[in-house]
């Protein structure tokens, strides 16, 4: 199976689409390039290129983590997926 979606570090809560899109209830392979392993998950929504799919329900100030490290605090609460 193709990689659909990359995690950068194990730590991270959000991964990033790098396929044109991911539709809704895609099977979808994850590569986490921190230790080479694959997740897959199952996706909800449709999400294009280049945006962040959640790995977890984020709530309202939660830390976003992407590469490891804060990149900016939830908004508004994001369900998985």
């Amino acid at each position: 199976m193709a990689t659909d979606i990359i995690i950068h570090d194990k730590k991270d809560n959000v991964g990033v689409v790098v396929i044109e899109k991911i539709t809704p209830k895609q099977d979808c392979s994850c590569w986490v390039m921190e230790d080479d392993s694959t997740v897959n998950i199952q996706s909800s929504d449709e999400i294009p290129l280049g945006h962040k799919i959640a790995m977890i329900d984020l709530n309202e100030g939660d830390t976003i983590l992407k590469y490891g490290h804060d990149i900016g605090k939830v908004v508004k609460s994001i369900k998985k997926r």
